[in-house]
This record gives C-alpha cells, structure tokens and sequence, in this order.
C-alpha cells in the first residue's frame, strides 16, 4: 500500500510517470522509480532527503521532464519504497546505484541531483564503480557531508554541547508527526524552510514529510546524526555545484563552504538569501535551472536524438 501523500493541484501537484519500475538494491531491497519524459532525452537523476519522496521534485520533473528524461526514485522506507532494516551510508549509495545501472544504458551519464540526505547519498556513492560509469556532473542542493547535529541551528541558542544534545532529540523524536494542522506547518516552516515561504510551498512540504513513517524518520536521524563522509566529498571528482538558502537551520551554509573547499571540482556555491533547507521547493526555477545548465554543458545527448 502507498504511504504516499501529497498536493493533489497546483506546482507542487506530482505529474503522472511516463513509467515505473522496481531496481533492487544490492541486499535486496525494492526501490519505488519513476520516469518522466522523452526516453532519448539527456537524463537527470534525482535522489530526494530524509523524510520526503519523489513527489518532493514536483516542480523540477514538471520544468525539465518537457525535454528531459527525469529519473527519481523513493530512498527505501520512504514513499513507495518499503522499509528495510538496513539503514546505512552503504545503504543508500548502493540503492543509487542499483537505479542508475536500472535506468541508464551502458557508458549513458547524467546529471545526478541530491537534496540533503539525498546529497549525502551521492557522496556515500562517489567512488563507486556504478556512479562512476554513469554521473557526468553532480548538482548537492542543502546538504552536508558530516557534524549535521553539531552544526544545525534549528534549536537557537549558542553552538555548544547543551545545542547539540537538544538538537539531537529534537531530530530524532519518536512521537508520530500526526495530521497537517496549522501548528504542523509553522513548526515545519520554522525548522526547515525560509521565513518569506509561501503557504502552498509549506503545505506541499508538510504534507510529503507528514507522510514519512515514524520508524522510518527515526531510524534515518540516527543514521545522519552519525554520519560522516568527508572521504567521500574527495572521492566526488565529477564537475559538482553546490545550492544552500542563507537560512537553512538543519544544513546551514557552513557546509556548504566546507564542502566547496574539499571538492575536486567544484563548479561553486549558489547562495539563496532568506531561503531554507527546502531550496528546490523554494527556488524551483532557480534549481531546474541551474540543473538544465549542468545538464547543456556535461552530458552528450544520444545520436539521432
């Protein structure tokens, strides 16, 4: 049965897949994967964060899917991807690259696009065989790549241990997140997006991150709040951008300075005044936009195309 909730109009409506299908990851897991668009076009794959689902691109697939090949997928236990008890960096590198080699031709590359966890996945995947053979560029959008408790502001007071252990059961909270009430969408407003956000782009939000599984939100924030994969920023050597709103609280910009400093070829840091963690639901035009511009200038489109 689908978890899966979401707007049902508006920009943030999902379109329908031109087609689905199942990649099982190396341990067996079943990945929920989407496909938007022309088969021929130049392809973009986009790996979603903690707590959300492919409906969360809604905007980009809309955007780009016009003359793109648009490859999402649910991260397992998200969406309509069934929950697994194995929840791990490894995890989540090797379902990315169970969808690439699912999805793209031998030697076929794409821009692939990670937003917070989703980020996180392609760099737990960037010395991997697998994304090697098929990322041409990369796109990390709100994302860090370790300290994730330490440096988040979403509790505000001083950077210290007292911020750090509140943060910590603030992030990992068991208690289910129950229905999208106002309260719900000003407490997810506040911890995870800019205070100029419009109310459709809070209700699209609240009601993707309401849906995810409590066992499921719980056992992720453990994952994060442990991780670290400063080796794998190194190992990331494709032409990589980085996006973050100057507001963010749970990736704040100082990852994503840090990440530009370590990246092999780092195309730079976009930064979004006043905008939160949720940037491609807060800037949709500017991310399809800096995605299809990724897109022009790395990947070869097929011949005959």
């Amino acid at each position: 049965m689908s978890r899966t909730a979401h707007v049902v109009s508006g920009p943030y409506a999902p379109p329908a897949p031109a087609r689905e299908l199942t990649a099982l990851s190396a341990d067996g897991a079943s990945l929920h994967v989407e496909v938007h668009g022309a088969e021929d076009a130049p392809p973009v794959v986009l790996a979603h964060g903690w707590t959300c689902s492919t409906a969360f691109w809604a905007a980009q697939i809309r955007e780009l899917s016009v003359d793109h090949r648009v490859i999402a997928y649910d991260q397992r236990g998200h969406g309509r991807s069934p929950a697994s008890p194995a929840c791990s960096a490894d995890g989540l590198a090797d379902d990315l690259e169970a969808v690439l080699e699912a999805t793209l031709a031998a030697g076929e590359k794409a821009v692939v696009v990670g937003h917070s966890m989703g980020g996180m996945t392609v760099m737990a995947a960037a010395g991997r065989p697998g994304f090697r053979r098929h990322a041409a560029a990369v796109l990390l959008c709100s994302t860090g790549s370790s300290r994730l408790v330490a440096e988040s502001t979403v509790v505000p007071i001083r950077a210290g241990r007292l911020r750090t252990r509140l943060t910590r059961h603030v992030l990992g909270a068991r208690a289910p997140l129950g229905p999208v009430t106002p309260l719900a969408r000003r407490i997810l407003k506040y911890g995870t997006m800019g205070p100029g956000s419009a109310p459709h782009m809070v209700e699209a939000c609240a009601r993707i991150v309401h849906a995810c599984p409590r066992k499921v939100r719980h056992a992720w924030s453990q994952v994060l709040d442990l991780l670290d994969l400063d080796h794998g920023v190194r190992q990331l050597t494709v032409p990589t951008a980085v996006v973050v709103g100057t507001a963010d609280r749970l990736t704040p910009p100082v990852h994503a300075h840090q990440l530009a400093a370590a990246l092999p070829h780092c195309l730079g840091v976009t930064e979004l005044p006043g905008l939160g963690h949720m940037t491609p639901v807060e800037a949709p035009e500017l991310v399809s936009a800096r995605i299809r511009e990724l897109v022009t200038t790395y990947v070869q489109v097929k011949e005959g195309a």
